[in-house]
């Protein structure tokens, strides 16, 4: 994956638990919260893919997954280089216990995180591998080992450090917030065998208001391995 633009929202004790069961999103609940958020749209179903193909969409786009205790959104709007930014209504619209920010692109090698807990903001961090452009509250333990150069940037070639370099690639250190929290990787492998395409996600489009089209009968795609209630899971992890 070279990028993502993902809100969590977290109401259990151990989101991994949940997440290992592989469970399918909750159509309905998506739905419903993509017209909270997005009341100021036609807001229209387009697909189911994963968290792999999905979780950096285009701004006419929204991906939602809504299963026991948690919820991600992977939604253009996330991607802020303050994340303090985050609109109020995407900061806690479901009243959960913690709010998780976790975006980042590795093509100009930025990355950012951000944590709410019960609305209350604690902490943030946004960079590229040389400006900091946002670090606010309380630095966490996890921190430690890259802010102490235990996870130097990968320079290769003729890419050379600047002086004031960070001592970490920013999209990992926002990789690392996700595991932390979420007990997953996008990029690489976390500790568990759990990774982005095994997550399900529902695709909303995303209109002005009065300009969605007719809706249309639902598009066939490939079958998936597992026969559940989203079988007919692409066979592209994101359709456009």
């Amino acid at each position: 994956m070279r990028s993502a633009s993902t809100i969590w929202y977290i109401d259990t004790a151990d989101p991994l638990a949940v997440l290992k069961e592989g469970p399918d999103p909750d159509p309905a609940a998506a739905a419903a919260l993509a017209g909270q958020l997005y009341s100021e749209y036609d807001v229209r179903p387009i697909m189911i893919g994963t968290l792999e193909g999905c979780a950096a969409p285009d701004r006419d786009e929204v991906y939602i997954g809504c299963y026991p205790g948690l919820t991600v959104v992977c939604t253009a709007e996330a991607a802020l280089v303050r994340p303090t930014k985050l609109p109020d209504l995407l900061v806690r619209p479901l009243a959960s216990e913690h709010t998780f920010l976790v975006s980042f692109d590795s093509t100009v090698h930025w990355g950012a995180f951000a944590h709410w807990e019960r609305g209350e903001f604690r902490r943030s961090f946004s960079s590229t591998r040389v400006d900091i452009l946002e670090n606010e509250g309380l630095p966490m333990v996890w921190e430690r080992p890259y802010w102490a150069g235990d996870h130097p940037v990968p320079w290769r070639g003729a890419d050379h450090p600047e002086p004031r370099s960070l001592p970490f690639d920013p999209p990992e250190f926002a990789d690392a917030a996700n595991d932390e929290w979420l007990g997953f990787r996008y990029l690489g492998t976390g500790a568990e065998d759990l990774t982005p395409g095994a997550l399900a996600v529902c695709g909303f489009t995303l209109y002005p208001k009065g300009r969605a089209p007719q809706p249309t009968p639902h598009p066939v795609a490939a079958p998936r391995s597992r026969h559940r209630l989203f079988g007919w899971l692409r066979g592209a992890d994101r359709v456009r």
